[in-house]
Formats: structure tokens, sequence, C-alpha cells
């Protein structure tokens, strides 16, 4: 047995082996040797106590300031208190009961020890409570071992646990560091040469016991590179050998069910969609398997939330609730029907607003048909429209035209004449739907009447006085149901004067003015400045497609288009090639949303019975086609196969797969039992690849079965959250990655800084000041709250309450302070009598009345409250672009996304926006970690990055997936990308070279050692 294979229990006995073992998983001497210091203690320079993170086991290196014995209990109970320091910072340290004795005699003033324990909280301060403890002054009772260890420069701290101090580790590694020298080293020599890296002897040796900080640098270097490049030669073998697996080429047909379901798409793909198309496409056509990581907005395309409008023959419908056969009004005046819904699931939201106050929703990638003097008309992505929004004098560049005014019929009765409806309504009161959805002549003649009753001549347009809200948005959507251009400004007590502009061939309020976005002579309608463009937050949305030459539709009169999933399209590629495509999703919600929206994606594309009935009905029975493999006649069945459909159901989705009937099939964990068959599967698609297991992707791919000879279907890989590249390629590093990044961006910058409460209570002070500040500049805020403040107690908060207070009679150190999270209603009343006293403060809640909420929102919209107190109901939908400071109480109990969400509340307008984090965690927690993180940054792949930080990368290899603890100790994924990025491209052109590593044996048995046998096998199967 090699030396580092030695069982612990051997050498170290087996008492201290089995806690190695049990608490920190170290079997053998090898993993004695690469269970490494976390940090060094030097000689002289006490640990930073201000450092220590909360809730971990630590070892700190600090001096007893005071020591004293405390009674409590009547005098019954007693406990000893000890504050150390280090200059920087103090901490506790608590014993009770008996357990105080020792400790009161070892640990006087000036003392210097080693303490290891569990940080803690109590009274806002950090504690250990009963820590071990090593002296290390010289003291007649401390260990001779401890002072010589500590007389060398520099002390290693390890990963230690309760059950066995950081020092007891040390002495344990000095046992069995002799071994180091038996250590096989992996690095081929010329790359350890040509690295300038140490042997791993010396690095082994270095690492544990460091003279200098230089020898700590130089073994770190050198045991990062044996972590990486082992690891990356283990993906580089496996990428060879995906690429000797024998696969069925697929590739495109034209004339195919692709063809067919890219002809029902109005537009063409996105630059990034097409890239990635190709990619998939060039894989598929290849004859060994692909193997392709597809992240980011798997289905981003030209998509608006499912609360937008869609104009119909009757009047405005909300976009989900199109469906296909629905008749739709487009841009100019015709009649079409909608003939694909294609449901996108949540996407990043964007709010065009345009010149006349009006505004409309979509998502990054839609559409726009503008036009600019410059360049005349043009179709722009609102990402376009973004980075190109306005002109060298700082106007807007861009305007959208009208729709070509329709006859609307969806109103019912209309006993009155319109006009006479137009001037009573001047009178007050508001606009029947009847003449709401009526002809064009009916809609103008309401116009007219309320103008003739209550408007007059403003400049080169017309305006309606004080009109009440109500009124103002009735007159406003008329007005541009005739193509026409209506601006609401508010005056009082909620009412606007509605600015108005009707298209030349209505008289008498016709454009005449030619300036930023309106009618000029000769041209037909009402123009609408596109002013800005304001990110909303995610929301759930839609595309269809409407059967009309121009694509387009209505939607509150702006024309639109869609797009749709990379993924589908690879997979209808497959069809059409002859073989079967199966999509693999976590959950059975997930899989019927999938499969639902693959088949209103597709149209009778998916659904062609009749066709078959028709050729069976002709005779046409000998050659599968019209959906069955083989054949491309414009459709496939779809089916679904999930654990929970009934039986025969269940039944006749087996017999569509076995027998080739369906080209695509949606499922769950159920697509892997042995009883599911395949004619000929060629594409496995995995959607959140992360929620399942290797061996149930590698059950799912070995069902490929190509004219009886089994053949290794093609694998693409979908995850719809960012992976930061560092990850990609050490846990994908065996896949071809392929990144379509919808982030949202070119907004105006947002400030974020954390707000330390507890430790500078002047901090927050100067928190309400800034609020104040922006108030008085014109602007207003939001303050953010984990909890509302009115709920009743939970069941079992009392039993709760009775148990922690047992506990602290019986010890009043035991459980650390908890206090509940701040309340909406608690924190809105202080504001008001205390640092905001004097503004207009409301709260905003999930609990209050509908109307009330509404109420709420309107006044802080028009401008009339200053600041707005809330919880997190203001996270979605809310858009004030006059809002440009938030305060998010207690931010350390919201998730790194959901703070992200939040502030992006603020900067929606020209102003910056200001987003302060308030936290009373210690500065050394991982909670203030985190807030320090995010306030650090607006990007989205970069938050995703630190979320991975926090939760740190577990073991590279999938350590939910394979079941075995991490294999990196040194190699940190996040932080060593020149390391891993470099290991990569040598271990490529290796493997390269020396597919099975003859010439390198002593590389092949590190490879043995690093990839124990579950872990090999996670490997060679994917």
């Amino acid at each position: 047995m090699a030396a580092l294979d030695e069982p612990l229990k051997k050498i170290l006995g087996g008492t201290t082996a089995k806690v190695l073992a049990e608490h920190l998983g170290l079997q053998t001497v090898g993993d004695l040797l690469h269970h490494y210091p976390r940090r060094y203690a030097e000689r002289g320079e006490l640990t930073r106590l201000a450092d220590l993170p909360l809730d971990e086991h630590v070892t700190v290196v600090a001096q007893v300031a005071d020591s004293r014995v405390l009674k409590f209990n009547g005098g019954r109970g007693q406990r000893l208190e000890v504050t150390l320091t280090d200059g920087s910072g103090r901490l506790r340290l608590v014993f009770f009961g008996k357990g105080i004795h020792k400790p009161h005699k070892d640990l006087l003033p000036g003392r210097r020890a080693m303490f290891a324990g569990k940080v803690s909280v109590f009274n806002h301060k950090l504690q250990l409570a009963h820590p071990e403890y090593e002296l290390l002054d010289g003291d007649a009772d401390s260990g001779a071992e401890a002072v010589d260890a500590f007389a060398r420069q520099l002390l290693p701290i390890y990963p230690a646990c309760q059950q066995m101090a950081s020092w007891k580790i040390a002495k344990a590694v000095d046992a069995v560091l002799p071994s180091a020298q038996d250590a096989v080293d992996p690095l081929p020599g010329a790359l350890r040469e040509g690295r300038a890296l140490v042997p791993l002897t010396e690095a082994l040796l270095k690492i544990h016991r460091p003279e200098s900080k230089a020898d700590i640098a130089a073994a770190r270097d050198r045991l990062k590179w044996d972590e990486a490049f082992v690891l990356q030669v283990a993906l580089a073998r496996r990428r060879l050998a995906e690429t000797q697996l024998p696969a069925v080429a697929r590739r495109v047909t034209e004339g195919g069910i692709l063809d067919a379901f890219d002809a029902k798409l109005p537009f063409t793909l996105t630059d990034g969609q097409q890239k990635v198309s190709r990619e998939i496409f060039d894989d598929l056509a290849a004859e060994h398997p692909m193997h392709r990581l597809l992240q980011g907005e798997v289905g981003s395309g030209k998509a608006q939330p499912l609360d937008a409008l869609v104009l119909t023959p009757r009047g405005f419908c909300p976009m989900g609730e199109m469906a296909v056969g629905t008749e739709v009004v487009v841009p100019s005046g015709e009649l079409a029907v909608v003939d694909g819904v294609f449901p996108q699931g949540e996407r990043e939201v964007w709010q065009l607003v345009l010149s006349d106050g009006s505004a409309v929703e979509c998502d990054d990638e839609h559409l726009w048909i503008v036009g600019s003097r410059e360049t005349g008309e043009r179709v722009l992505t609102t990402r376009e429209l973004r980075g190109d929004l306005l002109g060298p004098d700082g106007r807007p560049k861009w305007s959208i035209a009208a729709a070509t005014p329709v006859d609307l019929d969806g109103g019912g009765h209309r006993p009155l004449d319109p006009y006479l409806v137009g001037q009573r309504l001047a009178e007050g009161g508001s606009l029947p739907e009847a003449y709401r959805h009526a002809p064009l002549k009916d809609r103008l003649a309401v116009v007219q009447g309320l103008m003739d009753t209550g408007g007059g001549p403003a400049g080169a347009a017309a305006v309606y006085r004080a009109a009440p809200g109500p009124l103002a948005g009735d007159l406003a959507w008329l007005v541009r149901s005739l193509g026409g251009s209506a601006r609401p400004v508010p005056v009082r007590d909620g009412a606007c004067d509605v600015f108005v502009t009707l298209p030349a061939e209505y008289p008498p309020f016709r454009a005449r003015s030619g300036g930023n976005g309106a009618h000029t002579e000769g041209e037909p309608g009402v123009r609408r400045a596109v002013e800005a463009i304001e990110h909303l937050g995610r929301k759930p949305v839609q595309c269809i497609s409407v059967a009309h030459p121009s694509h387009a539709y209505v939607t509150d009169h702006f024309t639109v288009t869609h797009n749709t999933m990379v993924a589908l399209r690879a997979m209808l590629g497959v069809v059409d090639s002859g073989g079967q495509a199966a999509m693999l999703a976590p959950t059975e919600v997930l899989a019927q949303q999938h499969h639902r929206s693959i088949t209103e994606m597709m149209g009778e594309l998916a659904d062609n019975w009749g066709l078959r009935e028709a050729q069976s009905a002709g005779g046409g029975g000998g050659r599968r086609e019209g959906g069955m493999l083989g054949g491309a006649e414009r459709g496939t069945k779809v089916v679904l196969l999930t654990g929970s459909m009934g039986a025969a159901a269940r039944r006749q989705a087996l017999l569509d797969l076995v027998t080739g009937e369906a080209g695509i099939v949606v499922g769950t964990h159920a697509l892997i039992e042995d009883k599911v068959q395949f004619h000929d599967l060629g594409l496995v698609v995995v959607d959140e690849q992360h929620r399942f297991g290797v061996e149930q992707r590698d059950a799912l791919r070995g069902k490929g079965n190509s004219q009886q000879e089994k053949q290794t279907p093609h694998l693409l890989v979908m995850t719809a959250t960012p992976i930061p590249r560092t990850v990609a390629m050490t846990v994908f590093g065996d896949l071809e990655t392929s990144v379509l990044d919808q982030l949202p961006a070119g907004r105006s910058p947002i400030a974020s800084h954390v707000v330390p409460a507890k430790d500078k209570p002047h901090f927050l002070a100067r928190a309400w000041e800034r609020v104040r500040e922006e108030v008085a500049a014109g602007h207003q805020g939001y303050v953010v709250c984990p909890r509302i403040g009115d709920e009743e107690e939970a069941p079992g908060a009392k039993k709760k309450g009775a148990k922690a207070a047992a506990a602290k009679e019986s010890s009043p150190e035991d459980v650390a302070e908890k206090r509940p999270p701040l309340a909406v209603l608690d924190i809105a009343e202080q504001l008001k009598t205390g640092p905001l006293a004097g503004l207009r403060v409301a709260v905003l809640h999930g609990r209050m009345a509908p109307d009330d909420k509404d109420d709420v929102m309107r006044s802080f919209a028009a401008g009339e409250l200053d600041v707005l107190v809330a919880t997190t109901v203001i996270e979605v939908g809310v858009n004030v672009p006059n809002a440009t400071a938030m305060v998010i109480m207690d931010a350390d109990r919201f998730g790194v996304s959901q703070l992200h969400q939040l502030r992006g509340r603020v900067g929606r307008g020209t102003a910056p926006g200001l987003c302060l984090l308030v936290s009373e965690m210690p500065e050394a927690s991982p909670a203030r970690a985190r807030l320090a993180a995010v306030a650090s940054t607006l990007d989205g792949f970069e938050l995703s990055r630190i979320d991975l930080e926090q939760r740190r990368e577990g073991d590279v290899l999938g350590q939910a997936q394979s079941g075995v603890r991490s294999s990196l100790r040194m190699l940190a994924v996040i932080d060593d990308e020149d390391v891993i990025a470099a290991a990569r491209e040598e271990a490529t052109a290796l493997v390269t070279a020396d597919p099975e590593l003859t010439g390198y044996p002593e590389l092949r048995i590190a490879l043995s050692a690093l990839l124990d046998e579950e872990r090999e096998q996670y490997l060679d199967k994917g």
C-alpha cells in the first residue's frame, strides 16, 4: 500500500482517526496532507477579531484583556466572562458552572493563547461559549510543543470542528508529514518547469510548515495547478471520448417542419439566436454526439407581458387571452387571425414612454417600426433603441406612427347621438363602453362633443381643461384610437389638462406642428416620439404571430412582433432528419408548461390527425408521413409523459414513442424508466440540468437506437441561470458552451451602499438625511421593510417563546438575541415623528384593500407623496421615474436576486438612483459580506457569481450529482480563472497528443486518486 493511502488509524490511533473521518471526512494520510491550513497566525501579530465569521467554528490568537466571575439566578449560578483583544476589536468568551475553574486560573489579563469555538452573537456582541484554548506565553502549564509551534514565524490555522481544534489537527499533520516525501507528482516535468512551479513534495511541506509568506504563495500556486490540471485532463479525455462515439448526423432538411415553423415567424431570429442556432445545427450535422450547454434566456424573443393589450375588432383584449384563431387589428387597419401563441415564461420587461405620456411594455428584443428625419423608416429592437435614443441635440431621435384608425363594434346598443354623449361627458360621468368600441365616426363625434363643450385652442393643438381623472383617460383613449395624440398633464385634485392633436383629416383639431415627433404636412396620422425606455423587472410574457404579410398587430396603437425558442428549432431540425427529440424537465409542472408551450408555438404543425385520416382514407398508408418519422409533411406529434398520467394516456404515449409516431416528447423522470423505448432518439434536451443527477441523464441518453444499432443521441443542456465563465470551464468543462445574454442595461446609474446601523448609528442618520435631500430636490423615495407589522402571533410562537424563556432562565447566555424583522407600520410611524417629520409619508403593503393600494400608488405616482414605506409588494410592476432613493431595512433578510429586483425601482428616470442597504449584522458576518457584494455591481452575471461565492462551489464535479465530498481544496473556481484557463489549454494539448496518458504514469495515478470510482463514473457517463 502506498504511503499516502495508509489509513490514519495506523498512524494516529483509533480515537483521533475516527473524529477526523466522521467530522472532517479525512480517511487516509493523503487526505490529511491535502487538508490545508485556511490561514496563518503571524508571530507578534494578533488575528483581527473584526474579521470573525458569524456561526462558524474558528480559531483565534489573542490576548486576555479582562476576566471576571458573575452570578445569576439569585446567586445560585455563576459564569466566567473573559474579554480578548487584538488592537482592532474585542471578543467575549463565556464559561458556565463547574467549567469556569480552570479557565479562571489560566486566563489572566495579559495572557496570550489560541482559542477555538463557534462564533455567536449575544446582546449584539460576538462571543465564544466554552471555547477550547491553548496557552502560548510559555507558562508552565502550557505544553512545550505549543510554545515551540508558536516560536515559528507562521502558525497554521486549520479548518476545524467542535470535536477537533486546529492545534490538534496540526499535531496530527506533524505525525504524517514525513509521508509527503512519497507523494507522486502528477505534473509533467516540462509543464512544471515552464510554469516555474515547485515540486509536489516541497509544496506539501511549505503549505503545512511555512517559514515565510513566499513559501505559502509558492505552495498555493503549485497545489492549485495540481487540482486544476488533473480535473481538466479528466474533462479533456471525456471531450475526446465523446468525439469517438458514433452518432447519426442530423442535417437540416429543406422544405421540412423547421422551414414551415420558421415561415410562421414574423421576423428573423436575433443575431444572438442565429449564432447559437448555427452552432447547434453544425454540431447536429456531425457523426459524433453534440455535447453543448445553452445558458441564458433560452426563450429570448420579442414578447409582451400577459396583461399587455391587443386590439381586436371588439376592442382591446389582454395578451394572455390570445388564442389561435383570434381576430386582431393590424397597423394597416385590416383584420387578421392569430396563427401562433408562444408563451415565453418570465422575462425582463421594458417600457417605452412616448411623447404624449402613453407607454407600452415589451421585452428587450421587441421590434418597433420607427422613423427619424435622418434615416427614414426602420425596424429596430428595444435594445437598439435604448442604445441610440437621443439625437445630437439631446432630443428624442425616433418616433412611432399611429395605427390606421378602424371601426370597432364591441360595446352594444348606442341609443344616444354620440355628439350629445360627448357634451354630457363634459358635465360629468364616464364613457359608456358602447361608445368607446364604436365606429370611427361615432368616436370622432364623441370627441367633438367633448371638445366643443370643455375644450379650447392650445397653440398647434387643442386642450381640454381640468378633466377629472377617468374622463382624461377616456378622452386620451378616444383620441389615440383616431390616430391622434393626447397628453394628459396633472393639474390639481387628480384632474388633468388633456392636450389633443388629431390627424389632418379630422378638423378642427388637426396636427399642425412638425416638431419632435408630431405630424408634418404630407404625412398621414400623428407620430409620437420615444422619450424614454425604462426597465420594469421580470414579468410573465408571451408572443403571438399574425397571419398577415406585415406580421404585426396593434397594442395600444403600437406595432410589434415576436420570436421563439432556439431549443425547439433544434428539436424540429432533428425530426426533419428522421429522428426523435426528448426534452427532460425536472418537475411535472415544468414538463406540462413546456409541452403546452411547444404545442401552442407549433400550432397546426403539432397536431395533424386530420391529415393522417385523410391519407388513410385515400389509401396512402404505405409511408410514414404527416408527423411520423421519415416524412416532413408539415407536422409531428408532440406527446407528454409524466408519472401522474392515467394508464390509457401513458400506454398511448409509450406506443407513439416506440413506433416513431411522436417526433417530440416532453417528460419528467418517467422518460428514464426501462419500459420507455424510442424508435430513433436523436436529441436529448435537458432543462435546468442542475436538478438532475448524472445517472438520470445517462439513462435517457442510453436509449439511443437508430436502425436497430446502438447510437448516442446528441445532447443539449439548458439553464436559464447565468453561469460565470470559470464555473462553465470546470463544472461543464466537457461541454461546448453557447450563451444567450439578455441582461438589462442602459438605465440611469444606481449607487448602492451598505449602512451598518448597529456599528455606526450616525450612518443611518445620514441615510435619512439623504432621503430628505432627494425630496428637497423634487424627487421621491421608498423605504422597504421585510414585515407588515400587524401580524397575529403565529401558532407556535408562544411555545417557542416559552422554550426560549426557560433556556434564558437556566443560562442567560445560551440563546442569542433574535429580534423579529423590522415592520412597515412601526418604521413608518417612527419616520413620521422622527427623521422624516414634515414629509408626506404613506404605507403600502399586501394586506391593504385593493382600492386603498391603488389610491396610495396613484398619489405616489402623481407626486402627492414624498416617501412610500412598503413591503416587497413594490418589487415588480411599480414604475415611478421620479423615485430616486430607496432605503431597505434589515437588508440582510433578503436574497441577492430580491435585493437586485427591489433596487430596480429607482433610477428609472433621468436622475441617478440611490439604494441604501441597512443592516445590524456584524461586519464579519456572511450576511454583511453578501450585502457589500450586492452593492458592488448591477450586472446579472456578476450577481450570479456573487451568489455562488456566498454558497461556494461545493464539489466542482457536482456534489449533488455524484454524492462525494469536494475534490477542490485549494482551487476556487470563482477566483482562479487564469489558472483554470491555462490548465484547460495545457490539458487539451496533452490529451490530444497522448489520449491514454501512456507517457504520464504519475498523472494516471493522480487521476485515479482524485477521481474515485463514483466520480470516474460521473465523468464517463455525462
